[in-house]
């Protein structure tokens, strides 16, 4: 096993001169980066008993993510101030093509729990130290999600700590399985409530839990995408479609995706329709649907965070909202990049098709307002200001003083003297519209 972790080193070109791991994370954005990480429901559990086995030994405990980025790291304050020295710490990167065959990537790279023993080590800087560590396997998908580590000064730590590591990974393994079994359950409930039962249930990650007792698609398909076609025996083909937070595979008859439907316009709470179920958007929610939904091609987190930011922004913020937004409307979002992947209607879309060439009433009875205009995000302000002129103008250049009445009741065309003006030489001085617009004109 060390051996070829060496090769795996060496072809990575690993400076075995070298001497501390790069930093991936400033530690200003750990909070986001744990946060954002599946193992986030157990750094407590497993921070609670690594700790407890490093305090007892004089070692250090680690937690990192699948790269092998630290995440969370206590223990032995003398040997933290030593691992500080060569980047054990948090928000630097472990992973073999980092810092070659150590406890932490090898463990990683080797999938089973590894014990690294001094020279061992393929850096001459880690050849005092030792270190156990274990990966942590996702039950749901088979894939490795982080790793626990003990390390310490090499003639301290004991071979046996591999066991411990092991254990303690086991344990998270566990939580993890019971978690998932949960999920399950309740997706069976809604799906067993169902009256129509021409259908698969998938998870949102590929296994198949209910509705084909005959194993026609076996334990997993591919992870789902909405919309898409599978084949079936038979010459047959499904589709799939959201459901809660997994998905029916429609075997029967044919069927479409449903529509997400967006409202993002005008002053209210912005929602989302899909499947029949209407949803309260959060701001930034609602911010990250709007920008997919005008980058139909997709957004990377590194896109989606300065369009949202500036360049203020962190990716790793964008992966932890995006997380959030999952659990609440289902893979509608996929990733690399992120993209939407139903149908779409969006209130804001809709209108920019049709200000070239609807009349000005569809296009007053359209626009109910700015577009999320509570909305710092550089790239929406632009969408929203862009919006707002093409709809002013429009309505000014056409618009019956009705149509301008309508828009005058917007967040922006309350106060606009044109408009106004327009307005109350437009219409007889005893309309109520006239006498309003004449108010607001001689209001300071």
């Amino acid at each position: 096993m060390i051996t070829a972790s060496w090769r795996r080193s060496m072809a990575a070109g690993i400076d075995p001169e070298a001497t501390a791991a790069p930093l991936i994370y400033d530690v200003a954005h750990m909070g986001d980066v744990r946060d954002a990480h599946p193992l986030q429901p157990l750094l407590l559990l497993l921070a609670t008993t690594l700790t407890a086995m490093a305090d007892q030994s004089a070692h250090v405990a680690v937690i990192t993510d699948s790269s092998g980025n630290v995440m969370w790291r206590d223990g032995n304050r003398a040997i933290m101030r030593c691992g500080d020295r060569i980047g054990l710490a948090d928000g630097h990167q472990w992973a073999e093509v980092s810092m070659g065959t150590n406890g932490i990537g090898t463990a990683l790279a080797e999938r089973r729990p590894v014990h690294v023993y001094s020279e061992e080590h393929l850096m001459k800087v880690l050849h005092v130290w030792s270190c156990s560590a274990s990966p942590i396997i996702d039950p749901d998908t088979d894939e490795v999600l982080g790793c626990v580590d003990i390390s310490g000064t090499a003639p301290s730590l004991h071979p046996a700590t591999v066991a411990l590591v092991s254990a303690t990974a086991k344990l998270a393994e566990t939580q993890l399985a019971l978690r998932m079994h949960e999920r399950d359950e309740r997706l069976r409930r809604r799906y067993d409530a169902l009256r129509d039962h021409d259908s698969i249930l998938i998870t949102a990650t590929g296994r198949v839990i209910g509705g084909d007792p005959s194993g026609l698609l076996g334990e997993r398909v591919p992870v789902p995408v909405p919309g898409e076609s599978i084949s079936l025996p038979g010459d047959r083909a499904g589709l799939l479609e959201p459901f809660h937070d997994g998905f029916l595979l429609r075997t029967s008859r044919a069927t479409t995706p449903p529509t997400l439907q967006l409202r993002l316009l005008g002053e209210g709470t912005p929602t989302a329709t899909i499947g029949g179920r209407k949803l309260t958007l959060s701001l930034r929610h609602a911010e990250i649907l709007a920008l997919l939904a005008l980058h139909p091609r997709g957004l990377t987190a590194e896109q989606l965070s300065f369009y949202l930011y500036g360049d203020d922004g962190n990716p790793v913020t964008i992966r932890a909202e995006i997380h959030r937004l999952r659990a609440q409307l289902g893979a509608t979002v996929t990733a690399k990049p992120y993209r939407l992947t139903v149908p779409l209607e969006a209130d804001f879309l809709h209108l920019m098709r049709i200000l070239n060439n609807a009349s000005a009433k569809a296009v007053a009875r359209a626009y109910p307002g700015p577009l999320l205009p509570r909305s710092e995000s550089p790239e929406l302000r632009r969408a929203r200001d862009e919006l707002e002129v093409q709809v002013r103008a429009h309505l000014l250049r056409n618009g019956s003083p009705d149509d301008l009445w309508t828009y005058a009741q917007t967040a922006n065309g309350r106060d606009d003297l044109q408009i106004l003006e327009r307005i109350s030489t437009s219409l007889p001085n005893s309309d109520h519209r006239a006498i309003t617009a004449r108010t607001r004109l001689r209001a300071p």
